[in-house]
């Protein structure tokens, strides 16, 4: 314990002494935003749930052991005519080994291809959220303080690539980017698309983020406290990260938990129109593509990617809701 520690200490008791009353203890901003988040059933909710769900990928290995299943081994013979399940209801092929089923066609056990879809949807969404915060946050702390040309070059830069059709240029920049990183990087096959995503997601998605923390950071560098630092000879570097910085996690942090659900969303889009992960990794977009097919005979088989991918989303968007009501209760839901 500090010496100021001790002192407030006995002061604290001497005033309980004296008056009978026991002293508050002050709470810092990061205390006083998880009392309100934990207040918020919404958001307890559906931290658990997002826990649950990181949980369950990580652990996706272990549980198919547990359970005696993989992701890609075929069951060609629990596949009967029409490519359908020969067994289970609505010929979802659901029995005691494959308690979800199993894939039209191919036989192989949903369960273990809905968990490890998990693990690309969570990592590509993660590490995509990643890039681009790291990008908007220097470009923007850039741009904000910068001011002058450097401000005007960065906004032209932004609006431009603003302006480019996104999911066209996914589309079409796929196959060149894919086959580029396997010549010249040489990262193949499933690992080239999923790196594909993350830069594109990056690219694309830093300009947001960087119109909001330069909107701050002009606000924040004409502050009493930045034109102090600034007046005791403390350099730019110092400022940027000493003084401005910290100040900016609260937006940045809000935006972030909002940014990586889309990006789970976007992922699956982009599998489900073939220019995501493909065979044979398992994802919940190329599991919701491979159920048109056979929605109408086997409606199991679509629902489940779907209903899980649904429930994800929604949890990470409602707890990135109360995040920003945390941290902001001005912005508080009614």
């Amino acid at each position: 314990m500090t010496i100021a520690a001790a002192g407030a200490e006995q002061e604290s008791h001497a005033a309980e002494g004296v008056t009978g009353v026991t002293a508050v203890a002050g709470r810092s901003p990061a205390q006083i935003a998880f009392s309100r988040l934990r207040r918020d059933r919404v958001g307890t909710i559906s931290a658990i749930v997002v826990v649950l769900v990181v949980v369950i990928a990580v652990c996706a290995p272990l549980i198919t052991h547990l359970v005696g299943v993989t992701p890609n081994d075929t069951n060609t013979n629990l596949i009967g005519d029409g490519a359908l399940p020969k067994f289970g209801p609505l010929h979802s092929g659901i029995t005691g080994d494959h308690p979800l089923g199993i894939e039209p066609g191919t036989g192989r056990d949903t369960l273990a291809r809905l968990l490890y879809g998990a693990r690309i949807s969570l990592m590509v969404a993660l590490l995509g959220t990643v890039l681009t915060t790291i990008l908007g946050v220097f470009f923007g702390i850039l741009a904000g303080y910068g001011r002058g040309r450097l401000d005007a070059g960065l906004g032209y830069l932004m609006d431009l690539i603003l302006s480019f059709p996104q999911l066209i240029l996914l589309v079409a920049l796929s196959p060149v980017v894919v086959q580029v990183f396997d010549d010249r990087l040489g990262i193949q096959g499933n690992s080239a698309r999923i790196s594909f995503l993350i830069i594109v997601f990056g690219v694309f998605g830093w300009p947001y983020l960087a119109r909001i923390v330069r909107g701050q950071v002009l606000s924040l560098r004409e502050r009493e406290f930045v034109e102090a630092a600034v007046s005791m000879g403390a350099g730019t570097p110092r400022i940027l990260t000493k003084e401005i910085l910290p100040n900016l996690w609260v937006p940045i942090l809000v935006y972030s938990s909002l940014l990586l659900p889309s990006y789970i969303s976007a992922e699956a889009a982009l599998s489900f129109l073939g220019v995501g992960v493909g065979e044979p990794t398992a994802t919940w977009g190329k599991m919701l593509a491979d159920s048109v097919t056979t929605r109408n005979v086997d409606p199991l088989y679509l629902f489940i990617p779907g209903t899980a991918l649904f429930i994800v989303v929604l949890s990470f968007n409602l707890l990135g809701d109360s995040v920003r009501d945390a941290l902001d209760p001005r912005a508080g839901r009614a």
